[in-house]
């Protein structure tokens, strides 16, 4: 009889057992999670090792958390800096659960969690930048400002021997390409950011590790606004050129008038020389020639002259007259 007890006992003993172990009084937290154990809503435990743990079966329920580094992404807002100018700023954070008792009793779930991240780190960020000026967002240093450039629409030393105006069109010309100086910059703006976010952290159980300013980009306003600028400085530079050109074209062409009344004066006037040559010449041989034969200077004068009178005679009453004395004879009489 006693055997017989014995087994009935160990099979009853092996019943409990594997009941007891089938309401599970065991559960595994992995590598990289941390668990709160929860009986009747309140928190009894809480795992933060990697391993095999007991639980009051039945009555304890097991909430795993992440143990890792979290990302937190916000998104993009569109806000005004202190001259009142728009820009979208995207940034992101990283962040732990390093109190999951906490943790579960302030916000319970992860998803929970980002809710709160982004109403707390999207105020601090719209707080920061509202309060700084657009080149503090948008900038870490002022390097930018020690880059040597030549100014836009600079003309070479050929360009300002030969040019006219130069100063003033070198003056039309130039354009700031300096940048306002940064006191913070980027960088110390996150830095910010991250300690006004981080104190109101600890409520949840949570530690943000920091907050970068992943991207900033202009609203299309300001857009808008940056091109009209643009456009405009090259309408000055364009006008300006313009301006320069029709002053150099005007200095041209009045060197080109004077030039043309010189040549043509010096041609003139050597031509009046000649002139004056030629009919000095003639003079003397007509003089000569009539000293020579007077009679046959006479009819030779007189021959050139019907040749270029009479053919425009549309009529002819009478040749009797002394200017066509030698059409009758040789000796004009």
């Amino acid at each position: 009889m006693k055997p017989k007890k014995l087994v009935s006992a160990l099979v009853v003993l092996a019943v409990v057992v594997i009941v007891f172990f089938m309401l599970g009084p065991l559960y595994i937290v992995n590598e990289g999670e941390q668990a709160v154990v929860i009986r009747f809503g309140e928190i009894v435990g809480v795992t933060t090792e990697a391993g095999l743990h007991f639980k009051t079966p039945v009555l304890d329920n097991v909430v795993r958390y992440p143990q890792r580094i979290l990302a937190w992404d916000g998104e993009a807002q569109r806000i005004p800096t202190a001259e009142q100018q728009f820009i979208w700023v995207d940034t992101t954070a990283r962040w732990r659960i390093i109190d999951p008792a906490r943790f579960y009793a302030s916000v319970t779930t992860v998803q929970s969690a980002y809710g709160r991240l982004d109403e707390l780190i999207d105020s601090t960020v719209r707080n920061v930048i509202t309060a700084n000026r657009l080149s503090e967002a948008v900038r870490n240093s002022n390097v930018i400002n020690e880059i040597v450039r030549d100014p836009a629409g600079a003309l070479t030393d050929a360009e300002l021997e030969d040019a006219d105006g130069t100063e003033e069109l070198q003056r039309l010309l130039e354009v700031d390409v300096r940048q306002p100086s940064i006191s913070r910059g980027r960088q110390t703006l996150a830095d910010q950011m991250l300690r006004e976010s981080r104190p109101s952290m600890g409520q949840f159980g949570i530690e943000l590790i920091d907050v970068v300013v992943r991207q900033i980009r202009y609203s299309e306003d300001l857009t808008e606004s940056v091109y009209d600028r643009m456009v405009s400085e090259r309408n000055r530079e364009a006008q300006a050129l313009r301006s320069d050109g029709e002053g150099q074209r005007l200095r041209i062409l009045g060197q080109l008038e004077n030039e043309r009344a010189r040549i043509i004066s010096g041609a003139e006037e050597q031509a009046d020389r000649v002139r004056g040559t030629a009919d000095a010449e003639a003079a003397r041989i007509y003089s000569t020639a009539y000293l020579q034969d007077p009679n046959f200077f006479a009819f030779y004068r007189s021959v050139q002259s019907y040749r270029e009178t009479m053919p425009r005679f549309r009529k002819t009453l009478t040749t009797d007259m002394d200017y066509f004395r030698f059409l009758y004879s040789e000796t004009g009489n």
